[in-house]
């Protein structure tokens, strides 16, 4: 410990307040920089399928562009945390950039729908290392107690990729091309890079002889797990039905793997994923939470804008902006919260609070039928939104405050892969039973012709069917978003409950200074670099 807290002392070098305290900003902007990019990727390119697959053709892969970056992204996510822990998070940090930044060039040079696809997974093993890197940097740099802080910014970064990104993608894809939605990364990625190789600086760790060996075995047996997962989550009643024998095999292939890793992490000397992290209640509890979290909040992003459109004449520009009262809620709460908690070290009740009001929001929104105003569902979503603000930075910040400074990454990591696994089943899981009420709904009320054209409808092709038809795809829409908000509700509840057992661990690092002064309660936070480390 005495050796880690020299190397972060010389690692941060002592300068005036107020200069360190703009270092620190400089390193958080490069940071949001790189956050954007991984939050940002989907969601362009998203509006730019259409026109991809009418240059490049290979409709019947077009699944393969989004399921091959989700895949290499969950997969490398818990191998990224590992990496910079054992070999210092700035280096590998800087190399997953670059790795996404190729990625982006090569998606954006494809001639057919196979390199494409190719060329997203090398971007998603990328973007695997961004969103951890920029989690266990930031817990490197400032310790839990000033983190909240910075929470409204995270927030907000989230709340652009989601509303700015079908509205970029679709400006992009219009005027310069659909190549562009991949290489406007470049310069972003660029000038992150450059900011970053100049003003972060991190302690080095250990790296002598003997004492980092890297856990090949689990690193394969934890990404076939994922990976079968993840395919069963994507696959299950789309391509494949939920009965049948490739579904099957994945499940047995994936409990395989995941209780072969288990096995494994018990043996290894360095292991991926270590496991005694979980011992921490409040990890697993935040792991348990943030798995929630991702499942209802994946699953609100896809089907409310189905609904605005579908049912409430929205266009999908507008159905985009319509999202705001939730992503503004959400971006509000998380930065009071982050307040109340580096001003008063306390936390418990937020994740009680925002396990209520997402239960209420979601219970709130699957009531919406065909005669719910955007005024009415813009209030639901803002108390959904308000649910998520307080979960969402409060989950990491609590799970990265259960481990030691060794174990920041891997932690970082599991807590993100949790995240992501939930937004899997989520969209899965909620999808499925919103397709089958939609289709159930359309063959009871407009017979066979009708459930053929009750595929995904905008406001403009609905308004073109006759009304009879749009009546009943617009209640059977009504129904299949009200039968998956009420599963999200129910779900919620599990969070919700899960939320009460968390203890109340007090945050490491100093608060506010008495004098209350702004400048010095700022760089209480700055000065991370080496508080963090003393109080592991």
């Amino acid at each position: 410990m005495a050796a880690g807290q020299e190397a972060a002392t010389k690692a941060i070098p002592e300068e005036p307040g107020g200069a360190r305290q703009r270092s620190v900003r400089v390193v958080l902007l490069a940071l949001m920089v790189a956050m954007l990019l991984a939050m940002l990727d989907n969601m362009i390119i998203g509006t730019a399928m259409p026109t991809i697959v009418g240059e490049l053709g290979g409709l019947e892969h077009l699944s393969w562009v989004v399921t091959a970056y989700t895949l290499a992204t969950a997969a490398s996510t818990p191998i990224w945390g590992k990496l910079g822990d054992m070999y210092g998070r700035k280096g590998v940090f800087l190399t997953a950039i670059v790795i996404f930044l190729i990625g982006s060039a090569l998606s954006g040079m494809a001639q057919d729908m196979g390199q494409l696809i190719g060329f997203r997974a090398v971007q998603g093993l990328g973007a695997g290392g961004l969103m951890v890197g920029v989690m266990a940097i930031i817990g490197d740099l400032i310790p839990p107690r000033e983190r909240g802080r910075y929470q409204g910014m995270m927030a907000g970064v989230m709340a652009l990729a989601m509303i700015g990104g079908p509205l970029v993608g679709g400006t992009i894809t219009d005027h310069w091309g659909w190549r562009w939605s991949f290489y406007i990364n470049l310069p972003l990625g660029a000038v992150a890079l450059a900011m970053l190789t100049v003003v972060l600086h991190l302690p080095k760790r250990d790296r002598s002889a003997g004492k980092v060996r890297i856990d090949y075995l689990g690193a394969a047996l934890l990404t076939v797990g994922i990976t079968s997962i993840v395919l069963v989550t994507t696959w299950g009643g789309t391509e494949y039905a939920w009965g049948s024998a490739v579904i099957m095999e994945l499940i047995a292939i994936g409990v395989a793997s995941l209780v072969g890793f288990l096995f494994v992490e018990t043996k290894a000397a360095d292991p991926i994923i270590p496991l005694h992290i979980f011992r921490s209640r409040n990890f697993t509890l935040m792991s348990v939470i943030g798995f929630f979290v991702g499942f209802v909040m994946f699953g609100a992003v896809l089907f409310l804008p189905l609904f605005q459109q579908s049912v409430q004449g929205a266009s999908a520009t507008n159905s985009g902006l319509l999202l705001l009262p939730m992503l503004l809620s959400m971006m509000l709460v998380s930065l009071i919260a982050g307040r109340i908690t580096t001003d008063t070290g306390k936390y418990k009740i937020f994740p009680i609070i925002g396990g209520g009001l997402m239960v209420a929001g979601l219970f709130l929104l699957a009531q919406m039928d065909t005669g719910t105003s955007r005024l009415t569902s813009g209030l639901y979503m803002a108390v959904l939104g308000a649910g998520m603000g307080f979960l969402m930075q409060i989950t990491m910040l609590v799970a990265q405050n259960s481990v030691e400074l060794k174990d920041m990454g891997v932690a970082s990591s599991a807590t993100t892969l949790f995240r992501t696994l939930g937004s899997s089943f989520g969209v899965a899981i909620m999808g499925a039973l919103f397709t089958g009420r939609v289709q159930d709904e359309m063959a009871a009320r407009g017979g066979s012709a009708a459930t053929q054209q009750s595929a995904q409808l905008d406001a403009a092709s609905l308004a073109k069917l006759p009304e009879q038809v749009r009546e009943a795809y617009q209640m059977a829409v009504s129904s299949g978003t009200h039968a998956a908000f009420l599963l999200g509700a129910a779900v919620a509840v599990i969070g919700f409950a899960a939320a009460f057992f968390v203890k109340e661990v007090p945050l490491k690092g100093a608060g506010p200074t008495k004098s209350g002064d702004a400048g010095a309660g700022a760089d209480s936070g700055t000065g991370a670099g080496v508080k963090v480390v003393e109080a592991v």
